[in-house]
């Protein structure tokens, strides 16, 4: 949707792009940095200040309010408005507010800047509700806007907001877009109310299901509630405040209210909208194990807000809960989440604890058919009935909760805060009041996006288009938000990891408090995650992690090794202290072994490590079924499953890396053998790898039918045998054999922008199996075709930065496909997950003209790695040379041990492929 509009300014003339994309997340306002003067002022309480104030659409509060006057004529002596700052801003943005009252309407006017633009701006709502101005990049000393119409006397503003271009910011805050894919995600894709991996996991839900568009949806137009919790299966304790009667018992379609992005801020750290049905705006941030509420109503009013604990939240139903108020000021309970659709235990109960700032006058209740008064107590139905008559795993319940009531006055505030856990109420009430113990909303949000700033920050970069950048960001947003902690301030975390299997779920669970092991100073050594499969992450997480976070993957890979310390298993995606089984395969073992090869497995013994990941590769372990890992073991290969056969022989590769290094040499043996199995998949006809039945058949010869693989076909995912390409480039009949077969496969998926649905197409990025494809021409003497393709997928399956388009559309995974864009942005990969005894990163062509990775000195004795590059260009895609530390540098990668010293990597950049360049090994 765009709009172009011819704007003559004397001697100026400038074309202005208004379109949808200015409207999308990004940093907030710098109207509070600006000097304000007006042609008039009707008093103090009308300052022009006022406009710069935080109070908006408040009617009598926070206003400015002009002296302009009415003749018995109709002529109105229209007034203006200026802001002038100190150093000149570049600015694309400005919402204006005008005053709610309806005796006094600022209908429209000229916003006139310095550099002499001028934009006409209609319609400004008389009820005080934003008008949003976009337009293209202006650099300005000042802003003025001049009335040119309206209606009645002393008209002004209640508030203007000026936000700067991506050009101007700096801080990655500013440059994360969470609207990003939105329409397509999970309800877990979109956590504003979370620190890096924090425990609490608050956001607005505006689309009541879990994936295709779930959760905070960008084409939505109602808030559904705030819920506390966005997790891997885990969901629920859903806030919403509400202004007059509202009938809790017919749940969210009772209380649902209107929404606009106009005027709203999305950030990391932040969140603020305004509920139109209500007239309260909804202030969002978040410590690690506590969110932060503030409540501002516009109007006066009877406000309840509601605490709901049943019925179906986007991923899990919420059911029994049970309530207590302790205090004026003080709720407390739990409730039962069941439902999981991807497996877990069947039943997990997260306990609550609420701290409201100002005591309300009553707490009522309901609990699905009846409203109660003044409650004490309350108890939720264990009722539960199959969704959609039982096609789906999911399940109604009834609604049931509670409501603090207030009667507020016109811009009075009311704040809360919610800490949860998944042992005990007790643990809910310390990590409630284990930080952030003052009331100060702005604190806690400067402090959490502080800290999102030193963690986003690890990375910094420069060059490439804003576009890029905002991708960039948004990216390691992804890859540092979506799995979080479990375990409580105290240590003490969930453990269900025994009980009865049925299928992808656990029955019967046996449910135990544990505590971390801590240090000397009672600190917990490492944390416990709620997490989505670590499927393939091979090929993101676990080398973006270890470049530029290796607390990170070495607290992940603590975490799994507890997990198999409670229940024997490596668990692919943790949930709730208990295992989903869902994917393939024990992918556990890549993510450990690859910490072990970069020396940053700190957090848990090595050999316990190991002895974990060789039990989980031996029947009965994570690895596969027991009689199917008997068949592999026997036999070389998965039985009918060509997919998980090339998985579970890597991750065999890696165990059998990481047993040389550590001397076992009849490990590294058994290993590597069995690692070898894939080449019995091969078919020598259409050299592509296919599935075989137990009696040594093919179960199917086409190459793009997925039966057989996981997610997957032949054409995309042979080449996932990272630790094999040689030899798959011999049995194909040579390196070019491959190069021109794989090629094929890239050429005939660019028109679809190298993304399909699972199975389909040649070559995939929307998704894990086909994420190293382009690396593999690296290892086949064709590093150019490698930087091509790599600069193709970056711009066309990852590139865009709109609500419907960025990571593939089908399966971000909680960073998975963010963690392959980032790695494409910054030229820097490894084929085989730096599982190898020497690991090493593969070199290709980034979009930026410099990177800097900050250095953990924890762990890594340098102190920055960075990266240049020279002519970089759209078209200048190709390495022509390159130089690490000011030596000229001929191979396609370079070694983690010089990465880990700090170093300078520059690269120098054309538009025709230097064929010589990275051929040598």
């Amino acid at each position: 949707m765009q709009r172009i509009q011819l704007l003559i300014t004397g001697s100026i003339v400038l074309l202005l792009m208004f379109c949808c994309s200015s409207l999308y997340a990004g940093p907030g306002s710098i109207a509070s940095k600006a000097k304000i003067t007006a042609s008039s002022e009707l008093n103090e309480k009308g300052s022009a200040a006022h406009v710069i104030d935080g109070i908006i659409r408040t009617d009598g509060a926070g206003e400015w309010i002009s002296k302009s006057a009415v003749t018995f004529w109709g002529l109105i002596d229209y007034p203006w408005i200026q802001l002038d700052w100190e150093q000149p801003q570049t600015i694309n943005k400005i919402i204006l507010y005008d005053r709610p009252t309806k005796t006094s309407h600022n209908a429209g006017g000229m916003l006139i800047f310095s550099n002499g633009t001028r934009i006409p701006v209609f319609e400004i709502p008389n009820d005080g509700a934003p008008k949003v101005v976009t337009f293209s990049d202006q650099t300005v000393n000042w802003v003025r806007f001049e009335t040119t119409d309206g209606d009645g006397p002393n008209i002004g503003l209640s508030e203007v907001e000026v936000y700067p271009a991506v050009s101007q910011v700096s801080d990655p805050i500013s440059l994360v877009d969470p609207y990003i894919e939105t329409t397509r995600g999970r309800y877990f894709f979109f956590v504003t109310g979370s620190q890096p991996f924090g425990m609490i996991g608050a956001a607005p839900l505006t689309r009541n299901k879990n994936q295709y568009g779930g959760g905070y949806n960008f084409n939505s137009t109602e808030v559904l509630g705030f819920p506390q919790v966005h997790c891997w299966m885990l969901s629920g304790i859903t806030l919403m405040p509400t202004t007059g009667i509202v009938a809790p018992n017919k749940g969210e379609q009772g209380w649902k209210s209107k929404f606009s992005h106009d005027g709203e801020i999305v950030q990391p750290g932040y969140h603020r909208l305004f509920l139109d049905d209500y007239k309260v705006w909804v202030e969002q941030t978040a410590g690690d194990r506590v969110s932060f509420y503030r409540f501002t109503y516009t109007q006066d009013a009877l406000s309840d807000i509601l605490i709901n604990l049943g019925g179906y939240v986007s991923t899990t139903t919420m059911t029994d809960a049970h309530v207590e108020r302790v205090s004026g000021t003080r709720v407390e309970g739990s409730v039962n989440t069941t439902g999981r659709l991807w497996g877990g235990p069947e039943n997990v109960r997260i306990y609550f604890a609420i701290d409201f700032e100002k005591p309300f006058e009553t707490l009522n209740g309901w609990d699905g058919h009846r409203d109660l008064s003044d409650v004490k107590t309350l108890a939720g139905s264990p009722e539960k009935t199959a969704k959609n008559s039982g096609s789906m795993s999911y399940y109604d319940a009834p609604t049931t909760g509670v409501s603090a009531r207030y009667h507020v006055k016109a811009g009075e505030t009311v704040q809360l805060k919610v800490a949860v856990s998944y042992t005990s109420v007790e643990n809910a009430r310390r990590n409630l009041e284990s930080e952030c113990k003052h009331w100060n909303f702005n604190q806690l949000r400067e402090d959490s996006q502080k800290e999102w700033n030193e963690m986003l920050g690890r990375i910094s970069v420069k060059g490439g288009s804003d576009n890029q950048r905002k991708k960039f960001y948004t990216d390691l947003w992804h890859v540092l938000l979506g799995r979080h902690k479990l375990d409580d301030v105290s240590g003490d975390y969930p453990d269900n990891t025994e009980g009865e299997r049925r299928g992808n779920f656990t029955v019967n669970t046996k449910f135990k408090i544990r505590t971390l092991p801590k240090d000397d100073n009672g600190k917990v050594k490492f944390h416990m995650y709620n997490s989505d499969a670590f499927w393939l992450t091979q090929w993101n997480l676990n080398i973006l992690w270890g470049l530029a976070w290796p607390e990170v993957l070495d607290d992940f890979a603590a975490c799994l090794v507890q997990y198999a310390e409670n229940g024997k298993l490596l668990p692919r995606g943790p949930n709730a202290g208990g295992y989903t089984f869902i994917m393939t395969g024990c992918p556990a073992t890549n993510l450990i072994t690859s910490a072990y090869q970069k020396g940053v497995l700190k957090k848990t013994a090595v050999l316990k490590a190991y002895d974990a990941m060789k039990q989980n590769h031996a029947p009965g372990g994570m690895m596969g079924g027991k009689e199917e890992m008997e068949f592999y073991i026997k036999n070389g290969y998965y039985p009918s499953n060509a997919g998980i056969t090339t998985e579970i022989t890597f991750q065999d590769w890696a165990l059998a890396q990481m047993a040389k290094k550590l001397g076992k040499k009849n490990d590294f043996n058994y290993f590597y053998k069995r690692s070898q199995g894939w080449t019995k998949l091969f078919d020598a006809d259409q050299k592509l790898l296919f599935p075989k039945k137990e009696d040594g058949a093919w179960l199917h010869r086409n190459p793009l039918d997925g039966s057989g693989w996981v997610e997957a076909n032949a054409w995309q995912a042979t080449w996932s045998v990272s630790h094999g390409i040689t030899q798959l480039a011999e049995l194909m009949g040579g390196a070019d054999t491959l190069c021109k077969k794989l090629n094929f496969a890239f050429e005939q998926s660019k028109d679809q922008d190298f993304v399909y649905g699972y199975g389909s197409g040649y070559v995939s990025y929307a998704n894990q199996p086909g994420c190293s494809n382009a690396h593999v021409f690296n290892y086949a003497g064709r590093p150019d075709l490698t930087q091509y393709w790599v600069r193709r997928v970056n711009e066309q399956a990852y590139g865009a930065v709109t609500p419907d388009k960025g990571y593939g559309g089908h399966d971000e995974d909680q960073g998975q496909m963010g963690g392959v864009s980032a790695l494409t942005s910054i030229g820097l990969f490894s084929l085989n997950g730096t599982c190898a005894i020497d690991p090493v990163y593969d070199i290709t062509s980034p979009v930026f003209d410099e990177i800097v990775i900050k250095l953990n000195n924890n762990y890594y004795p340098g102190k920055t790695f960075v990266i240049k590059t020279y002519n970089n260009s759209r078209e200048n895609c190709y390495i022509q040379k390159a130089s690490l530390n000011g030596r000229d540098h001929q191979q396609f990668f370079f070694s983690h041990a010089d990465f880990s010293k700090g170093g300078l990597l520059e690269l120098w950049l054309g538009a025709k492929p230097n064929l010589s360049w990275g051929t040598k090994k």
